[in-house]
């Protein structure tokens, strides 16, 4: 259960997170200290990002960054551009990052990001100052030994590379390790982009295994089609399942 003094989280994602925490805290027998110390984001960050439009008027957005733990090392996670993002999810993320780096013995933490904006609605210069000015003020939250933001929902390569090259400004050099995602020409790595949906096609591979079964016994249906589910449905048909249907935002 959430304390009321952390009514401010108190979300159906991030109830979600908590849930699934308690219960596999159950299964550790974790200590009742510790697991009140988890459930909540060791560190967040509101902030107001302010932009000039293209036609001279002034919008002001919200922004935020969660920072979940950094017991094993910097905090690690993405940054979404989209109009449904919330404190709560926001913090539910980083918590599942948390998990996620953990699990795979990854020496990270979890964090995660964003802005409640819709990103196809501002044009390339507006989405530009939105991201320089999102940055600049999470950047004292942020570097390679601290907590290091990718892209996710709403941002790709050229958001990360606008990341990157604002907080090199502020520190006066080139700053390659403060994102990834970005593109291989400042330093981006080669498969990032399919690596996502790589990962979950390995996932889905191990467990036909478990039901003795073949990928191209498999049929499949990939829901989203931004960069996970669209190399996801391209990497299952490479691997002989047959792809019955994909969906978007738009259907």
């Amino acid at each position: 259960m959430l304390s009321e003094s952390y009514a401010e989280f108190n979300t159906s994602t991030f109830r979600l997170a908590v849930a699934q925490f308690e219960e596999a805290a159950d299964h550790l027998d974790l200590d009742l200290r510790l697991r009140e110390r988890l459930k909540l984001p060791q560190r967040t960050l509101i902030v107001s990002v302010p932009i000039r439009m293209d036609n001279g008027s002034v919008k002001v957005y919200e922004g935020y960054r969660v920072q979940h733990d950094t017991a094993l090392g910097p905090s690690k996670g993405g940054v979404r551009f989209h109009p449904d993002v919330h404190l709560g999810e926001v913090a539910a993320l980083a918590m599942w990052m948390t998990w996620k780096s953990a699990l795979v013995g990854l020496p990270y933490g979890g964090a995660k990001g964003g802005v409640r904006v819709a990103p196809e609605k501002l044009s390339l210069a507006e989405l530009e100052r939105l991201t320089r000015r999102y940055t600049a003020e999470i950047a004292p939250l942020i570097g390679p030994d601290e907590d290091i933001p990718a892209p996710d929902v709403g941002t790709n390569a050229q958001v990360m590379a606008w990341m990157m090259d604002t907080y090199s400004q502020q520190v006066g050099y080139a700053v390659p390790g403060v994102v990834t995602g970005k593109p291989l020409s400042i330093g981006g790595s080669l498969g990032r982009e399919d690596a996502t949906g790589r990962g979950v096609v390995e996932v889905i591979g191990e467990a036909l295994k478990r039901f003795n079964m073949k990928m191209a016994e498999a049929t499949a249906v990939v829901q989203g089609f931004g960069n996970v589910g669209m190399h996801t449905a391209k990497i299952l048909y490479e691997a002989g399942a047959k792809v019955l249907a994909v969906s978007d935002a738009k259907g």
